[in-house]
């Protein structure tokens, strides 16, 4: 495969890597902010939940719309309007002077970021090597990290919330910039000779006499819901172990906060290690060979987890997320060849949805098995999630992946 040698390839792929940056910046920042926040409007504690509902539902939405939005707008476009929605809503919320608008807000902001997360790695995944789709996800849990730090700092040097949210918004802004002048090479190849950058995965992007496949279409492939349940599993794995673990080191196994806080900062770290170094390694042992490794890797962590009394299975956090760390790209590159490239942008947007769905539901199963079984039964539960995540992709590989 030839390297991308022109100025165009160079400079998508920069941009690209800037746009997971920023798709992750907004994320993570109302947890920091919450506090400050609620004094500041006089809001009750129960409410810090209302607009990460009302966010996910809208990303929900807009992963279900992705393929009708991407053909009919193209990605460049797509790009543009979504990030100037997400730039718009996280001003708005910075200026917002009542909870209400901060909702409404966070329904465009989770609107936009919908579309530019499945536009983004519906690209990515036709026109990158799974090395830059693991490393472009990487750049998003970057990006998810630097939100709240530039937070923290507003808030450090005795400045208000509104101004984090006013400096994150002028961040995006500037890509929305970006996005405009770039539209129209997002819909063309990154180079004359070969979309396809450093390595095999890559497919190219569709042949404009290509016919157009519906997004009911889509939803009649065995693979395609097959893939949406892994992404259900795999999402709601990964926020069930980091929203839980802290909870259940402190409480029910005796950690101290001060440890258990940097157990569950080591399984995010886990999550940015893998993508970097499994992206270096990603092209050598091949895409689905590293996912079944990986689906492996986390049953075996996860069951390490669950092991009562054992006080070394906090260990076991970062290499779960290790382990969990190249099955949302990979799955992502994978997914054109898998579903064909006319409904690869159903496809991509569809598993958006899912992987939403699967971080609104799989933790509240885990609290609510809790709330009878006890903290304890959170790393069983974690544990039989993983099992069904293995044999949900054995079950992909055995079908999709079989000899014609």
């Amino acid at each position: 495969m030839q390297r991308p040698t022109s100025r165009t390839s160079g400079s998508i792929l920069a941009l690209a890597y800037f746009a997971f940056i920023s798709l992750g910046l907004p994320d993570a920042l109302l947890g920091v902010a919450w506090p400050s926040m609620r004094d500041g409007l006089g809001l009750h504690q129960a409410l810090l939940g209302a607009p990460v509902a009302v966010a996910a539902g809208s990303y929900f939405l807009s992963g279900m719309l992705a393929g009708r939005l991407i053909q009919g707008l193209g990605i460049g476009l797509l790009l543009a309007g979504s990030t100037a929605l997400v730039a718009a809503s996280v001003l708005g919320i910075s200026a917002a002077p009542a909870f209400a608008l901060i909702l409404l807000a966070s329904l465009l902001m989770g609107f936009g970021s919908g579309a530019i997360d499945a536009a983004l790695n519906t690209y990515a995944a036709r026109n990158f090597g799974p090395k830059h789709m693991s490393w472009l996800h990487a750049a998003y849990a970057a990006g998810a990290t630097v939100g709240p730090a530039i937070m923290t700092a507003v808030l450090g040097r005795g400045g208000s919330w509104r101004v984090g949210y006013a400096v994150v918004g002028g961040l995006l802004a500037t890509m929305v910039i970006a996005f405009i002048v770039s539209r129209r090479r997002w819909d063309t190849p990154p180079s004359d000779a070969s979309v396809v950058l450093d390595a095999p995965g890559g497919i190219g992007p569709v042949p404009e006499e290509a016919p157009r496949v519906s997004g009911r279409t889509a939803l009649r492939s065995g693979t395609v819901w097959l893939q949406l349940a892994i992404f259900f599993f795999y999402t709601g794995i990964e926020v069930c172990a980091g929203q839980w673990s802290y909870t259940l080191l402190t409480e029910e196994r005796g950690f101290s906060g001060t440890a258990a806080g940097t157990w569950v900062a080591a399984f995010w770290g886990g999550l940015l290690v893998g993508r970097l170094v499994l992206g270096l390694v990603v092209e050598r042992l091949g895409q689905v060979r590293m996912i079944r490794l990986a689906t492996v890797g986390v049953v075996l962590s996860a069951a390490l987890f669950a092991i009562p009394g054992l006080a070394l299975g906090a260990v076991a956090l970062p290499l779960l997320s290790f382990s969990l760390a190249s099955i949302y790209p990979g799955l992502m590159a994978e997914t054109p060849r898998r579903v064909g490239v006319h409904m690869a942008p159903h496809a991509v947007g569809f598993q958006v949805s899912a992987a939403t769905l699967g971080i609104a539901v799989l933790p509240n199963i885990a609290g609510l098995v809790s709330e009878y079984a006890g903290l304890r039964a959170i790393a069983p539960v974690i544990a039989c999630f993983a099992l069904v995540l293995f044999v949900l992709h054995e079950r992909l590989v055995a079908t999709a992946d079989r000899p014609a």
